[in-house]
């Protein structure tokens, strides 16, 4: 087993990984900026190194300060949790040649996945169902443009090969506005991701976001672990997720996640990952492998009873996967609302003091938080304060579970997006359930319009 890990992040993942490592004995190392000395792990870490100023990009993002204070406290591992350098395949690169573990998948993984076109094209020769598109990055011929649209079918949608998290992309439903989108989505992904490599896919009107979460040891051994729903989005940003997918059959997970398996020991992955998927009149069209923990994990964990960050400090350690398909059992079902530090119907971030702070409880109730009372929540982060999560026997208990948790949660001094989170619980078509991605966003432009109310 490892000896001493670097936890390379903030927030509720690093305490998560913190508490991961301390059930296996594992001596940790806290970096913070100067903005997070008051960070829950940074206080219960063994050791703790200021790597840098509030702004990520001079602390979290500083991969030879991370990698100095690996060395400085002989640590033999960095976990990079999610975000900030988590899929930055150079920064992987640099720990295993600075000689310490990077906990999560080979470099070359993570490159190839981080390239959507490359990525596709993988998926596609390990038999992984794609959604239809250009098969490659487009040229600057506009008549090969155009035909390859006309081929795949109005509407399509162009993606930069770099993108992600909801950026580099637009939806196009004529031919007469392809050419001009073609060009701004390559600008834009210039200017944000350094590469402005397009391709182009059928943009499909309805679907959900269904992903399937795997494990494998990069030693010929790899399990899937279900699926998540993931479809309640506000501007390509989840804000609840749940397992397993409501109206997803015993078969079709069967199917899919046989798929994916064979598709990590095809690439030799390593570590915890996930295949995410548009799921639209029962059939799966992949659009992208995270490389990495993912935040929605716990729901995961809650339904088949597996430390997924244990699990990923085993591999790493060259451990070979414990667990064979045949174990994975799911029982239940959990959601997770995110919380965020937010004004619940502007969006606009928060932060600032928290004057009181309770914890809801009770049977089935998981919070994933680093706050606490007295915790001042920083301008310089993402707004997530914690993850509110539940278990129950039934959708229909967890919702339930998940309502009077949120009625308990108490976060005073700054705004947080529980309103919103209660309203959705309420509502009658997230109820229902199999909702499409694009439900959220109407129900919210509707309220705004005060045509409808949510609940």
């Amino acid at each position: 087993m490892l000896d001493k890990v670097v936890i390379a992040n903030r927030g509720e993942i690093a305490l998560r990984i913190l508490r991961a490592c301390s059930t296996l004995g594992i001596r940790t190392v806290a970096v913070h900026s100067t903005a997070d000395r008051n960070l829950k792990h940074v206080a219960m870490a063994d050791e703790s190194i200021c790597i840098g100023p509030a702004p990520s990009s001079e602390s979290y993002l500083n991969m030879p300060a991370i990698i100095a204070a690996a060395e400085v406290t002989d640590a033999q591992a960095i976990h990079p949790g999610y975000g900030f350098l988590s899929e930055n395949a150079d920064f992987a690169e640099r720990v295993e040649q600075s000689g310490f573990i990077f906990i999560g998948p080979k470099a070359d993984t993570i490159r190839l996945m981080g390239d959507k076109v490359e990525a596709i094209r993988a998926m596609k020769a390990a038999g992984v169902p794609c959604v239809p598109g250009s098969g490659g990055p487009l040229g600057d011929d506009a008549e090969t443009n155009m035909k390859i649209a006309r081929e795949i079918g109005y509407p399509v949608i162009v993606k930069a090969a770099g993108g992600g998290g909801g950026r580099g992309m637009r939806v196009v439903h004529t031919e007469a506005a392809l050419i001009n989108a073609i060009a701004t989505t390559q600008t834009e992904a210039k200017a944000a991701f350094g590469n402005d490599m397009v391709y182009m896919e059928k943009f499909l009107e309805n679907p959900r976001h269904v992903e399937i979460q795997v494990l494998a040891d990069g030693q010929g051994n790899a399990i899937h672990l279900g699926e998540r729903d993931c479809s309640m989005q506000r501007r390509h940003q989840k804000v609840v997720e749940e397992a397993p997918a409501p109206g997803i059959s015993d078969e079709q997970r069967a199917e899919i996640g046989k798929v994916c398996v064979e598709a990590c020991i095809r690439i030799g992955y390593r570590g915890a990952g996930t295949f995410e998927f548009l799921y639209e009149n029962g059939r799966f069209y992949f659009i992208e492998m995270n490389t990495r923990i993912q935040v929605e994990h716990p729901v995961t964990e809650l339904v088949t009873g597996i430390d997924l960050v244990k699990e990923q400090l085993m591999i790493a350690a060259g451990q070979k996967l414990s667990i064979k398909q045949e174990d994975v059992v799911l029982r239940g079902h959990a959601i997770e609302c995110r919380i965020n530090a937010e004004d619940p119907e502007s969006f606009l971030p928060s932060p600032g003091l928290i004057q009181h702070f309770h914890a809801p409880g009770g049977p089935g109730v998981r919070v994933d938080s680093h706050i606490y009372e007295g915790y001042r929540v920083p301008p310089n982060y993402d707004s997530m304060i914690g993850k509110l999560i539940v278990h129950g026997p039934d959708r229909e208990t967890a919702i339930a579970r998940m309502h009077v948790a949120l009625s308990e949660m108490v976060v005073d001094g700054i705004k947080t997006n529980i309103p919103l989170q209660q309203r959705i619980m309420r509502d009658q078509g997230f109820r229902a359930g199999g909702q499409n991605i694009h439900y959220l966003e109407k129900r919210l432009a509707e309220r705004k319009g005060k045509t409808l109310n949510i609940g």
